[in-house]
């Protein structure tokens, strides 16, 4: 009976590729280099160095998103024009001082809107923004909007300080925002020697690895299945039956999340979450940095084994106390309410330094037949080494590397419609000193 369930889950996960190919094409094509095979992907928009302004062309897209259990499920989104749906939104990565001019064309047959949390004087239209009302004194829109069927809005704005931030749908969000219209927005110091905040007591600054490679970004959403169908059939919704089945990392849930960016069979789901670091020694005396973002409707908590996480800015502001004093603090688990943002740092130290000759594990392991191997056990338990297997069993491990969960706390969201462990989860990968070719 378990081999059965087994392969009905394979044929169900094959079936979802197919629908999903069917339904977005060869997929989206990222149009330049922003990024590696892991960390943050950023789109930059098109820079203006006379004016220093960086401009956005976005557009709404309709589309379809796989999920572990085999499902496919309609969604909305944002994405660059000419680009087909993707799910999340593009990251837009941005510079303090520019002015930033993001251009909505809408194709959906109600209208929609972009909010910048965080974010001051934004204009709609070249006037400051503003909610809106109809006729009655009903709030319909918390800014200005891009109508219905073709419409279009111009937002701009000043970055006037780094950090992560969320732009999302003000129109309706209960649904637009649940529906997949929403993304990240980062805002780079304009002070290169410092990655996160202008703030040299921060310990993240002059030692910090600016490569992007050396960001995770961790953005957290929510999918009711019943909501998508409701909308894709065009039928009324009642949002007091909302319930969501799905909580993704980045658009995905586990183990898409630890599949590269723009993995080919995730036509309409570009970014993963897999955070590949090597460890803290005097060879890499590096921090690396989390970007927590929560789109979801609820506090999600996040708990990466192994490696606290090290906050050093909420909301787009760094942690600091009233006299200017470091007050940056350490999590076990980082609960980011809905609409907040975290930025943390981490590292991993290999404290126990095993080695086979000169400190070795001072435990024997059992003979094969009362061992588990887990695929991605490299046969050796030491960092960058590999060893024997059963005959005919296979493992994932490249070199040797090392692999901690990192997962939403909230167990029971861990999951795709029930299935656990497809949720909300991730890995750390931890390559031995030195690093190894990243995953294909």
């Amino acid at each position: 009976m378990h081999r059965l369930l087994l392969l009905q889950k394979a044929v169900l996960v094959a079936v979802g590729v197919l629908l999903l190919a069917s339904a977005s094409g060869s997929g989206i094509q990222p149009a330049a280099a922003h990024g590696g095979a892991n960390g943050i992907w950023c789109t930059h928009g098109a820079y203006d160095a006379g004016t220093n302004t960086r401009t956005f062309s976005l557009t709404t897209n309709t589309g379809y998103i796989g999920t572990p259990d085999g499902n496919v499920v309609y969604m909305w989104g944002f994405s660059e024009v000419a680009q087909p749906f993707q799910h999340p939104s593009p990251v837009l990565c941005v510079n303090e001082g520019e002015t930033i001019t993001i251009i909505v064309q809408n194709t959906l047959n109600q209208d929609v809107s972009i909010t910048f949390p965080g974010q001051e004087n934004v204009l709609a239209a070249g006037v400051p923004a503003q909610p809106q009302f109809d006729g009655g004194g009903n709030l319909t829109s918390l800014t200005n909007v891009a109508p219905a069927g073709g419409g279009s809005m111009t937002y701009s704005f000043v970055a006037t300080h780094p950090g992560t931030f969320l732009y999302q749908s003000g129109t309706d969000p209960d649904i637009q925002v649940r529906m997949g219209l929403f993304g990240a927005l980062i805002v780079r110091p304009a002070d290169g020697r410092y990655f996160v905040y202008n703030d040299a007591a921060l310990p993240v600054n002059s030692e910090f690895n600016h490569a992007e490679g050396g960001e995770i970004l961790i953005l957290q959403s929510e999918v009711d299945p019943m909501l998508s169908q409701a909308v894709e059939r065009g039928r009324p919704f009642n949002m007091n039956n909302y319930h969501p089945r799905y909580w993704l990392i980045n658009g995905r849930g586990f183990p898409d999340t630890l599949a590269p960016n723009y993995a080919s069979w995730l036509p309409t789901q570009p970014y993963g979450a897999l955070a590949q670091i090597q460890p803290n020694d005097e060879t890499n005396p590096l921090y690396y940095l989390e970007r927590f973002v929560n789109a979801s409707s609820q506090p999600l908590p996040f708990h990466p084994h192994g490696r606290n996480a090290i906050v050093i800015g909420r909301d787009g502001q760094p942690t600091r106390g009233a006299a200017g004093e470091d007050v940056s603090y350490e999590r076990f688990s980082l609960v980011a309410g809905p609409g907040q943002t975290y930025d943390a740092l981490f590292h991993w130290h290999n404290r126990e330094g095993y080695d086979p000759t000169t400190n070795p594990v001072p435990v024997t392991d059992p003979g094969w037949q009362n061992l588990q191997y887990g695929m991605f056990y490299s046969g050796s338990p030491y960092l960058g080494m590999t060893g024997p297997f059963p005959p005919g069993m296979t493992s994932m491990s490249e070199c040797g590397e090392y692999y901690v969960i990192a997962h939403n706390h909230a167990l029971h969201q861990l999951t795709s419609w029930g299935v656990p462990m497809t949720g909300p989860g991730t890995f750390t990968r931890i390559d031995p000193p030195g690093g190894c070719m990243p995953m294909p």
